[in-house]
């Protein structure tokens, strides 16, 4: 069966992992230019093709990729004369891949689908290091004909590919889930800072805490800093802190108000108008450490 071509818009970290992933299992990649041209290069020297615009990239591409930061910046190259709205054509399939909001996701799906495209949200879960090797975890939601033809291509990328029911599921799940995650890291990053100042050792604290049922993965991924310096999750205090925003405005969008969400919501934004957005969440117990007498 011949492979569909690929036009793949957003070569950060992921993104470029992703592209090397796609490329070693045989397939044809268009990728849009970037202001950071490592991943481009990357992707050329392996037979891929750059093109002009996103209008250029769509018109060529039978599945058109995104992975990018936030909703703006998939808007920014969806909509407009050169956009990928404007070279969208019958029967093709458009991917999301990034953590958007809902509220734009619906709307881009049904400007597609005008076109008689489809549009999915599929975030992500995992690492880089993981997209290399095709074992991302693919939270993808949407018109289930375009989930079955665009499976292949997706099990190509995941170890574990879920199809979550309508459009805009995907991006509603993964923002749940950033939200408790960011809410979970900032209590903990707080608990060592505060066991700093009441002089009980981070380890201890951890071992009585770890022996209930407070334990999860997202505890440790702060520990393993707080007690090692080890990063295991490298996730930055930006990007948390916009998705936690995101969450929030989700939550208004459907005329509800987060109760739990404003904690994590201020310190991430505080850390990153302070000039820390560049640290890995679990450094926020330094940053912790040296702010909590500010708050």
């Amino acid at each position: 069966m011949t492979k569909p071509t690929i036009g793949f818009i957003g070569l950060g970290l992921m993104g470029r992992a992703m592209v090397e992933c796609l490329q070693k299992a045989g397939y044809s990649v268009m990728v849009l230019g970037h202001r950071d041209r490592t991943g481009i290069d990357e992707a050329l020297s392996r037979g891929g093709s750059e093109a002009a615009s996103a209008r250029e990239l769509a018109q060529a591409s039978d599945i058109v990729m995104f992975c990018m930061g936030t909703s703006d910046h998939v808007e920014s190259r969806v909509y407009g004369e050169e956009g990928v709205l404007a070279g969208a054509k019958d029967g093709q399939i458009l991917i999301d891949f990034g953590t958007s909001l809902p509220s734009s996701t619906e709307r881009i799906g049904k400007d597609l689908a005008a076109k008689g495209a489809a549009y999915l949200d599929a975030p992500l879960g995992r690492t880089p290091a993981h997209a290399v090797d095709g074992l991302l975890n693919i939270m993808c939601a949407g018109d289930k004909d375009a989930y079955a033809r665009a499976k292949p291509t997706l099990d190509c990328l995941g170890e574990n590919v879920f199809h979550l029911g309508a459009l805009g599921n995907g991006h509603k799940i993964k923002l749940m889930n950033n939200f408790f995650a960011m809410t979970t890291a900032m209590a903990m990053a707080e608990v060592f800072a505060v066991s700093d100042t009441v002089g009980v050792p981070r380890q201890m604290v951890y071992d009585v805490m770890a022996a209930g049922p407070n334990h999860s993965g997202m505890m440790d991924f702060i520990k393993n800093y707080a007690t090692d310096g080890q990063i295991d999750l490298a996730f930055s205090v930006e990007n948390a802190a916009k998705d936690v925003g995101y969450y929030k405005e989700m939550t208004r969008n459907f005329g509800v108000t987060s109760r739990m969400a404003d904690c994590a919501d201020a310190t991430l934004r505080a850390a990153r108008d302070s000039g820390s957005g560049d640290l890995n969440v679990p450094e926020m117990v330094d940053w912790m450490t040296r702010n909590l007498g500010d708050a």
